[in-house]
């Protein structure tokens, strides 16, 4: 924005001392005066001059000049003293422009680190040195993210050029096969695509706030991948309190959803189970998503969250999806302002918990 050029702020704290100091001054000096008027005697200021009798007018004139060599002293000392101490006063906010500017053009990894006691320029560097670090950490995720998507998305693409470079070498190829690979690679990309869609519209919480219960939506959920549970040998309970919150049902729904197919393809090979809970406390409800499984370390559970990260330790990795179901489920639960927790089981297997503001 172009502003009119104006007078610092170091030059306004200057007149401001300055003519504090003068004020005080000549507040100073009228006392003064004043009471050399009405408290001294007469004899002790009077001069006679011969030929004439006592004369106020010559206390006048004895202090007058003293007066305005004062003022002209208090006038110097306040400019002068008041320019060093803004200048002190402000070269912390310095430092916070500087930086400022540094972040501006695209410098994120620097810090204030303002020395000192604790006082407003310091909140304010510290506050702004945090803001800095989760830019610093929010840059570096998109940009990690944003190299893991292509690559994830050249995958299908170069397949799918590969299978049609193929097709048009060999014409006598069985066309049935080539199509059908053609067909489970174009599935896998539009699922790619979609899951990156909802993935952003939960990061940038564009959506419609409504009146959700977790308890329908899990409910709806487990209905849905029911099927898949069976086909997998895999136990799925739902139950729980009505548990009601303020979100996007669409959204919502797609977290439970995600985090119940985990529960089911990241199971036991066989006779495994998994317990979808909601449960309501004092301002919060809580989703729970729990399920059979392998032992997991806490190193793997730690990294299940970022995008693409598919679990490799984890068993039925061919059932692993794009790598985006729970970055999906930790953006959506953000984006309601809730916390998303992952537990080992100790009888193996993996704790999920969503909690959500009531």
């Amino acid at each position: 924005m172009d502003r009119a050029p104006g007078l610092s702020v170091r030059l306004k704290l200057t007149l401001s001392y300055a003519g504090f100091i003068m004020v005080a001054g000549a507040l100073l000096l009228a006392v003064v005066w004043v009471y050399l008027l009405r408290y001294v005697p007469d004899g002790e200021f009077r001069t006679r001059v011969p030929g004439s009798g006592p004369d106020r007018s010559d206390l006048l004139n004895a202090f007058g000049p003293k007066v305005a060599w004062a003022l002209a002293f208090l006038l110097v000392f306040g400019l002068v003293g008041g320019w060093i101490l803004a200048g002190r006063m402000l070269a912390p906010l310095t430092r916070i422009t500087d930086a400022t500017r540094m972040a501006a053009n695209g410098s994120l990894s620097h810090r204030i680190r303002l020395a000192g006691d604790q006082d407003e320029f310091r909140e304010l560097a510290d506050a702004f040195d945090t803001m800095l670090a989760r830019l610093e950490a929010h840059n570096a995720e998109q940009q990690r993210f944003a190299a893991n998507a292509s690559h994830e998305l050249r995958t299908p693409l170069a397949i799918t050029q590969t299978l049609l470079d193929v097709a048009r070498t060999d014409p006598n190829r069985d066309a049935g096969e080539l199509v059908e690979r053609l067909h489970a690679v174009n599935t896998r990309a539009i699922d790619l695509t979609e899951a990156l869609l909802l993935l952003s519209r939960a990061d940038q919480r564009s959506f419609t706030q409504e009146h959700v219960d977790l308890s329908l939506i899990a409910e709806e959920a487990t209905e849905t991948l029911l099927f898949l549970a069976e086909k997998h040998g895999v136990t799925l309970q739902t139950f729980g309190d009505m548990a009601r919150t303020v979100g996007s049902h669409a959204l919502l729904l797609q977290l439970t959803t995600n985090l119940v197919h985990n529960a089911i393809v990241h199971n036991l090979p066989e006779h495994g189970a998994a317990w979808v809970t909601t449960n309501v406390y004092p301002g919060t409800v809580v989703l729970t998503v729990e399920n059979t499984g392998n032992h997991l370390t806490p190193q793997l559970i730690a990294t299940l969250v970022e995008p693409f990260h598919r679990g490799t330790e984890r068993i039925r990795t061919h059932h692993a999806g794009v790598g985006l179901g729970l970055a999906i489920v930790n953006s959506i639960t953000q984006a309601h302002a809730g916390t998303l927790t992952l537990i080992p089981r100790p009888a193996g297997g993996l704790c999920v918990t969503v909690q959500l503001p009531a």
